[in-house]
Parts: C-alpha cells; sequence; structure tokens
C-alpha cells in the first residue's frame, strides 16, 4: 500500500502589520484631540455673549455691576423686561408690528423677481444667460454698506427717501443675488423632461414655471424666506439712515438704538431692551433651522 501523502497546503498570507494600524488610531485620537478644544473655543465667542444677554436682563444695575457673569437665582427680576415693554421711548409691539411687515412685504417681493429670472438663467443654454449668473452671484460679494450711499442720493432723486417703499425696495435688491443664485441652482436639478411633458399638454413658459417647476422649488424657497426674514429683522445700518428718525418709523434693532442711547451707561434698561430684539431671531432661527439644511442638502443631492 502506497504510504499517505499530506494535503497541499497553501501558504498564509501575512498578517497586516500591526504598525499600520496604530498609526492610523493614533492619526484619528489625535484629530479628535485638537478637535475638542477647537470647538469649545468656537463655541464660546457665542455662547459668552448670549449668556451676558440672558442672565443680565433680569438683574438689577447693582447686579450687573457687582458680577455680570453671576447668576444671583434669588434676586433674579422679571421687573426689567416690563419696564422695558412700558418703555416711552421704545414702543416694543409696534416695532416688531413694522419689522414683520418690512419681512412679508421683502419676501414676497423677492420671490415674484428673483425666481422667475432664476428659471431663465438655469434654463438657458447660451453665455449671456452665464454671465447674467455671474453678475448675480458678484453681488453677493458687495457690502450693503457700501452701496448705502450711492442709493441715498437714488432714493432722494427719485423722492422715495424716507418712505417705506424705498426701504422695501433696496432690502429686497439686496436679496436678489442670494434668491437667483439658491434658486437657479435648485432648478438645474428639476430634470428638463417635466418642462417638455408640460409643453406637450399644452402648457408655455409662464404656466409651466407656476404650475410644475414652482410647486418643486418649495425647500429652497424656505431656505431663502428664513434666510432673508434673518437679515431684515437684524438689519440696522439701512433703516437707519434710509428710514431716518424724522420717518417715525422704527425696526426693531432702530428701536432699542432710540430706547437705549440716552441709557448707553444704565445696563438694567440695554440689556432687556436688547433681549426683547434678540429673543424673536433666535426662536426663529432655532424652530426653522431644520428647514435651511433640508432646503441645501436637497438642491445639492437632487437629481
Amino acid at each position: 500500500m502506497a504510504p499517505a501523502t499530506a494535503p497541499n497546503r497553501r501558504p498564509r498570507r501575512p498578517a497586516p502589520a500591526p504598525r499600520t494600524r496604530r498609526r492610523a488610531s493614533g492619526t484619528v485620537a489625535g484629530t479628535s484631540l485638537w478637535r475638542l478644544p477647537l470647538l469649545l473655543v468656537s463655541a464660546s465667542f457665542m455662547v459668552i455673549p448670549l449668556w451676558l444677554l440672558v442672565v443680565n436682563a433680569f438683574k438689577s444695575e447693582q447686579d450687573i455691576r457687582d458680577s455680570p457673569f453671576g447668576l444671583p437665582l434669588t434676586r433674579l427680576s422679571l421687573r426689567p423686561l416690563r419696564d422695558a415693554f412700558a418703555n416711552p421711548d421704545f414702543d416694543v409691539v409696534r416695532a416688531y408690528g413694522i419689522t414683520l411687515l418690512f419681512v412679508l412685504l421683502v419676501n414676497v417681493l423677492s420671490l415674484l423677481v428673483s425666481a422667475p429670472v432664476s428659471y431663465v438663467i438655469a434654463r438657458g443654454t447660451t453665455r449671456w444667460h452665464t454671465a447674467l449668473l455671474l453678475l448675480f452671484v458678484a453681488g453677493t460679494f458687495v457690502p450693503s454698506q457700501v452701496l448705502l450711499i450711492p442709493v441715498v442720493y437714488v432714493l432722494k432723486y427719485l423722492g422715495l427717501m424716507g418712505t417705506v417703499p424705498g426701504f422695501v425696495l433696496f432690502e429686497t435688491a439686496l436679496t436678489l443675488p442670494v434668491s437667483v443664485f439658491l434658486y437657479s441652482a435648485y432648478i438645474r436639478t428639476i430634470p428638463r423632461e417635466l418642462d417638455q411633458a408640460a409643453s406637450v399638454d399644452g402648457l408655455g413658459r409662464l404656466r409651466t414655471f407656476q404650475l410644475v417647476v414652482l410647486p418643486l422649488m418649495r425647500p429652497m424657497v424656505a431656505t431663502a424666506v428664513i434666510l432673508h426674514s434673518l437679515s431684515v429683522w437684524n438689519d440696522f445700518a439701512n433703516p437707519q439712515i434710509i428710514l431716518g428718525p424724522g420717518s417715525g418709523l422704527y425696526t426693531v434693532t432702530t428701536g432699542v438704538y432710540a430706547a437705549v442711547g440716552k441709557y448707553s451707561t444704565h445696563y438694567a434698561v440695554v440689556f432687556p431692551n436688547l433681549l426683547l430684539a434678540v429673543a424673536p431671531a433666535l426662536a426663529f432661527f432655532a424652530i426653522m433651522q431644520r428647514h435651511i439644511i433640508s432646503g441645501l442638502t436637497s438642491g445639492a443631492l437632487k437629481g
């Protein structure tokens, strides 16, 4: 009988060098070590001023001067906020109403102008459409303060200086670059086959935009509305110069400036008024921030 032969064994592959694993894990650990302190330092630039604003809005003048960062729970009071609401130099409710009216008018006009323009640019195929888009995008790099003085001369020439239409038109013009940039990028993700199908059904370009494209733009429209609302709410220089104290119209920011201007060292008046101006914007952003993220990501990933 022939002797049994040992079965052929394939040579095992050498195990990966543990040095590489240790090096990769060390890189990840090193990245996490410097990332956390960097995030904490960055957050402190926003959290510390917000802490000062919120805490000192409920403290007396003496507590603010003695310990601005402290939190005396037994001495916190709503009286500074009640005094701010009753401030004869600043009608908070009226300022809220005027600012909300401006926010509504600017958002409506911005949508009516920028959405059709964006549709034409996104569906265009010539160099002129690209040049027009670049012209609007260039407007995002120009600070509004640079345009303010020329706009003042234009509004004076048109007789719109110190009026609501003049201010609303200027604020609307400031929103157009961002709106056109966002809308045109989003419309390009919508398949052109939908336009062709609407054309087969007998719809013209305008009706196609109104009935087919515009309803699909809701996520991006929500994003633009949120951004423009916060911009108009927080704007100070434009309403202060274009409307002016002589118009008798105060937004939230200009109203706070008028109320605390004479009490610049009376912190028990300054902090409550500042909190009343900032609180609605913070609450609005906290509630609607998911719509900003969803609108931007849907525009980036769709199609």
